[in-house]
């Protein structure tokens, strides 16, 4: 997710846009297996490889041994993710504009045992999760299910009250679009490491006074999507994670994507393992394994850098949504303070300038373990790049989102 003051999640003095959840996340760690030095952060360069292929298979790959001996900008990008920032390890996929892929890794998949990273591994998507969510509440508008311009209240009556705080005066676009002032409830989560129903983290949220008038402000609070989630649910009788499936992931072939069940902590496919460290100069801890729950719709998906960019240039596309639909989701405010220098947020979908001109859409993501930058353009170009530890350094989260303007500009 990222409770970012630029993704990451909670923290009031640093950038956010995901799931962090600091104290969650520092119980987690204390249990979880495995502890590594930052020793083994620093594998040889020959063990980052490259893939090309097209979208639908990347079977045609170069050697680790080539790629190290030459690699490209993408691949030296990564290669300073693992070496400089201290990231475990390091993925990316890059679409060119004719729909040709070519995937990355950098760094160990496994601290404890060396292995490689798996090419294309999944990971926690965190924050990602919203653009998902917007896209099945524009498709409802679209089939005139749901009003971006409703309240709240006219699908949860009385269920959002709390100081400063009235459903009635809250739209689906106020929520979508991180306008309606609601708090952050990632902010205010205990270290229990636990299953966290949907109701339960709005709950958390509304003990707390508002940040604004609906519409007074703009400020990032995973609390919006999760109303927007129990809007689609209640509107199509459906669990979220159903009408995802079927609304998106089916629709456009993601067949590495998925919204983790109840109880599942894992990570179905292959994966490079996920790493915390609690302080600076912390030993790394493994931290793979997690319930995602207290996520849900503002993070709890699990997907490829490769899915990644076939979802958003579908989306940019007009695969997915209709074109009423799609202008009213590009549609967009000044949202700096989370996403950055003259970044926008749209309806689940943010904006940022390219070095080389133009535009890149997308999201990025926190979890604990890993995060993610990326963004597409409207040539058809895309990029997502993954590492296996939350960021919480801001130079190491700007040479992230550098790799992605690299890929996207070469």
């Amino acid at each position: 997710m990222r409770a970012e003051t630029r993704q990451g999640l909670p923290s009031s003095n640093r950038r956010q846009y995901g799931g962090s959840r600091r104290r969650a996340v520092s119980a987690a760690a204390a249990v979880a297996v495995g502890v590594m030095t930052l020793g083994a952060l620093a594998p040889p360069t020959a063990s980052a490889s490259a893939s090309t292929g097209s979208a639908s298979d990347s079977s045609v790959s170069e050697s680790a041994t080539s790629a190290a001996a030459r690699p490209d900008t993408v691949q030296r990008a990564l290669n300073s993710l693992v070496r400089d920032d201290g990231t475990p390890a390091a993925l990316a996929s890059v679409q060119d504009a004719g729909g040709r892929t070519r995937t990355y890794t950098a760094g160990l998949g496994d601290l404890a045992t060396g292995s490689k990273v798996p090419r294309d591994g999944q990971v926690r998507i965190g924050s990602n999760t919203k653009t998902f969510v917007a896209v099945v509440v524009l498709q409802l508008v679209g089939e005139g299910k749901i009003g971006l311009d409703t309240m709240v209240d006219d699908y949860l009556p009385g269920l959002v009250r709390g100081e400063g705080i009235d459903g009635g005066h809250i739209s689906v676009r106020r929520l979508l679009q991180h306008t309606s002032g609601l708090p952050d409830y990632s902010n205010y989560l205990g270290d229990d490491v636990r299953y966290y129903s949907p109701r339960e983290l709005l709950d958390t949220a509304l003990r707390h006074p508002a940040d604004f008038a609906p519409g007074k402000g703009w400020k990032y609070s995973n609390t919006n999507y999760i109303l927007a989630g129990l809007i689609v649910q209640k509107v199509t009788e459906r669990p979220l994670a159903e009408e995802i499936d079927r609304r998106v992931l089916k629709r456009i072939g993601l067949r590495h994507t998925y919204f983790p069940a109840p109880g599942d902590a894992g990570i179905r496919e292959p994966h490079p393992h996920g790493y915390y460290r609690e302080t600076a100069d912390g030993p790394l801890r493994d931290i793979t394994e997690i319930d995602p729950s207290w996520g849900w719709a503002a993070g709890q998906m699990i997907s490829t850098t490769s899915d990644l960019d076939r979802f958003f240039g579908a989306l940019l596309a007009g695969r997915l949504l209709p074109a009423a639909q799609l202008a009213q989701m590009r549609s967009t405010v000044p949202a700096e303070a989370t996403f950055g220098p003259a970044a926008r947020y749209g309806l689940g979908l943010v904006s940022r300038p390219l070095p080389c001109g133009g535009l890149s859409w997308g999201h990025g993501g926190s979890f604990p373990g890993y995060e993610t930058r990326g963004g597409a353009t409207d040539d058809g170009r895309a990029t997502n790049v993954a590492v296996t530890m939350q960021l919480t350094d801001e130079a190491a989260r700007r040479n992230l989102e550098r790799a992605v303007d690299t890929a996207l500009c070469r």
